[in-house]
């Protein structure tokens, strides 16, 4: 591998000028074919298979007209008033008109009127499903009534649910990356470089998925998750890369060399650190999830784009920097006429080494024991869809979910549908009186209107109001016990629908999935680990110390986004249960971020002691010579993952703030602090391989030792060496 990776990293150095063109090329023609086969994005949540989405696939064959979005207006009259119908009647016929609408139910005639008379719940049927929904209807709907004099109209439902999109915030993380690697490099070429490299394999990965996003339905988040990771792991590939490179620089090796035994070394950690990642982005299609699946994908393509950009634009970019990345003061010709550099040992990352190795059993019960307790909160997390009552403050749909509220109670915006589908008209309706009966009749249930019938009489659909809101886990429990007594009913087929159990099946299903999905990527990315460092303490270690991380990781996100404790300070205005896909997406996610830093500082570890130094003097060299690109690289990946903490939507608001917090836990307390006090403790021991699966284990050699061996250094002339 690492032999592979140099001949690679050489020709791309000495072919700089055919790489770069080759790569703007192929920008160029995703670019083309995003503009060309762009299509939009969903927000729908759905499984196929669960109970809720057999129940819409029914609607939309047989009762298309109820099959399509939904909108409501909430009409409410000054303190002390109450509403005539005449006043609501301009709403709803104003509501009737907008483009796609099927029909704008009277309030009054459906007995959506409060017992004070105060307000009014005008139900929009649309024709198309959400995702047909252009923005001039939407626009159209939000007006409808607004020019009625002294009533209060807000406009929601699902029609209403904004698009999250890419904004400015995402620049304060970029900013933040470039100020680092500013200090980190001392060179202003070498941290533009970086960041462009980065930036390029962005680019690439965004079109291409974008380029496909007419024929794959992706999800609203999934384009956003690819960019976070894309340019996250971007930045810290290349960072690794040009880090090694500067290193072999200032050792005296020409640019060509340099760049080559930089992508033989580094690289081959950056090809198995992006490897774990893109298993556990990929493994999300074991969840059985469409959208999912798509987000994972998606997300792994673009770090495998970033992986070999890093591996091959970085060292053609690099043959054109020449020695400009390095400070003046290392350059070649200044390097004859300055004082050697204070010896690498002398610097923080080998102080911190030494300093864990005399401390390492307190260290090691300290960091668990903290980790631990940050875990606590998590035995209360709750997992569900988000609704418009964690939307922001003041947002069109909050506004209509609060004022609902206000008038009705909660449950009215957590509406069931329930569907009841026969052969015939009679068993139909009978068995939908039968229906009503029993769930009107179920505890947690507020109201079950009048069946209504498709026009041939073979299916039924009863509007159930709960008691409780959507994500109130009463509410869930209420789900659960229609769907058990109904089942009572012969002859025909019920499910239970609606965006509420929509929410309680995703919910349910992904649980169910996690188990799985966990053991398959913790175990292939332990399998991958045992191959790359030849020992099976090291992978054993590195999954435990992820398992802290995550426990920690869930801990926090728990206290602030579903119990509140410092909520505004990440601008979050409603806590609430966590979105049900976090977790599972979560674990993909920063198993594969761990990895990047096991592997970037153990790989270090395993090169020294492979080439001979003793087991715990290796823990401080690789904890000194990569102190300083760790603790950029998590500070980078943190400040561009906290970027997106201060979108208004609060799914991506959550998964930015966690994976934020999660990489900060595993750089700094786990793999900076944990992982070496373990390797202390454990000396040799911690590259103990059995013989016969050391036999049987291919030699990957990310290390370099077969390339040190094999192929000797070209280092510049000795007249420029000098110091």
């Amino acid at each position: 591998m690492a032999i592979l990776l140099y001949r690679l990293g050489r020709l791309s150095f000495r072919r700089r000028g055919r790489v770069l063109a080759l790569w703007l090329l192929l920008l160029a023609l995703l670019g083309g074919g995003a503009a060309a086969f762009i299509g939009p994005t969903t927000s729908k949540f759905s499984i196929p298979g669960t109970e809720s989405q057999k129940a819409l696939d029914s609607l939309a064959r047989e009762f298309p007209q109820a099959s399509g979005a939904t909108g409501s207006i909430v009409v409410a009259a000054p303190e002390g008033a109450k509403l005539t119908p005449q006043a609501v009647a301009p709403v709803t016929e104003e509501a009737s008109k907008v483009p796609g609408v099927l029909a704008a139910v009277d309030p009054f005639a459906s007995k959506a009127v409060s017992r004070d008379g105060r307000y009014a719940l005008v139900q929009v049927q649309f024709e198309s499903g959400v995702d047909g929904i252009t923005d001039s209807q939407r626009e159209a709907f939000s007006k409808a009534g607004e020019s009625v004099p002294d009533l209060r109209v807000e406009h929601g439902g699902e029609i209403m649910r904004g698009v999250p999109e890419v904004g400015s915030t995402e620049i304060i993380g970029v900013a933040v990356a470039a100020l680092v690697l500013v200090l980190t490099f001392g060179s202003l070429v070498a941290a533009g470089m970086t960041l462009l490299n980065a930036l390029v394999g962005v680019a690439a990965g965004m079109a291409g998925l974008f380029a496909l996003s007419s024929t794959v339905e992706l999800t609203s988040t999934a384009p956003i998750l690819a960019l976070m990771l894309g340019l996250a792991v971007g930045i810290d590939y290349a960072l690794f890369i040009m880090s090694r490179y500067r290193h072999y620089l200032a050792e005296g090796m020409d640019g060509e060399e340099a760049a080559g035994r930089a992508a033989g070394t580094a690289g081959s950690a950056v090809v198995f650190a992006g490897a774990t990642v893109v298993i556990a982005l990929a493994g999300l299609t074991v969840a059985g999830v469409p959208f999912l699946t798509v987000m994972g994908l998606a997300a792994a393509a673009t770090v495998a784009l970033a992986v070999l950009v890093s591996l091959t634009l970085l060292p053609a970019v690099l043959g054109f920097a020449g020695e400009r990345v390095l400070p003046r003061k290392l350059r070649a010709k200044d390097r004859a006429r300055t004082q050697a550099p204070a010896p690498a040992e002398a610097g923080f990352g080998f102080r911190w080494g030494r300093i864990v190795a005399r401390l390492r059993v307190p260290v090691l019960v300290l960091g668990v024991a903290g980790l631990g307790a940050l875990a606590l909160p998590v035995q209360d997390m709750r997992l569900a869809l988000p609704d418009a009552s964690t939307e922001a403050v003041g947002s069109p749909n909050r506004e209509a979910y609060d004022l609902t509220t206000e008038g009705f109670g909660e449950g009215f915006n957590g509406r069931l549908v329930a569907v009841v589908a026969g052969d015939s008209t009679k068993a139909t309706a009978s068995a939908a009186e039968e229906t009503a009966t029993i769930i009107g009749g179920t505890d947690g249930v507020l109201a079950v209107a009048a069946p209504q019938m498709n026009e041939a009489g073979t299916t039924a659909l009863l509007a159930v109001i709960p008691e409780t809101g959507p994500t109130d886990a009463t509410t869930e429990d209420t789900v659960n016990e229609i769907r058990d007594r109904v089942k009572g009913v012969e002859g025909v087929a019920i499910s239970l629908t609606g965006a509420t159990a929509v929410g309680i099946d995703v919910s349910e299903k992904l649980a169910g999935a996690l188990p799985v999905y966990l053991l398959l990527v913790v175990g292939l990315s332990v399998l991958l680990l045992m191959l790359v460092f030849r020992s099976v303490l090291v992978p054993l270690k590195a999954a435990l110390g992820f398992l802290l991380t995550i426990g920690a990781t869930f801990g926090i996100t728990v206290a602030i986004f579903q119990e509140g404790h410092l909520a505004s300070w990440v601008g979050l205005d409603t806590s609430g249960p966590l979105v049900s896909f976090l977790p599972i997406l979560l674990i993909g996610i920063l198993f594969g971020l761990a990895m990047d830093y096991e592997v970037f500082l153990v790989s270090r570890m395993r090169e020294d002691f492979v080439h001979g130094a003793d087991a715990r003097e290796s823990v401080v060299s690789g904890v000194g010579h990569n102190a300083r690109v760790v603790t950029a690289a998590a500070v980078i990946m943190t400040a561009v993952f906290g970027g997106f903490v201060f979108m208004p939507d609060p799914i991506i608001k959550s998964i930015g703030f966690a994976l934020a917090i999660g990489v900060l836990i595993d750089a700094f307390v786990v793999r900076m602090a944990i992982v070496p006090a373990v390797m202390h403790l454990l000396g040799r021991a911690a590259w103990w391989l059995p013989r016969p699966v050391d036999r049987i284990l291919p030699d990957l050699d990310i290390e370099g030792e077969r390339l040190q061996r094999e192929i000797p250094v070209q280092r510049e002339p000795a007249e420029l060496v000098k110091t």
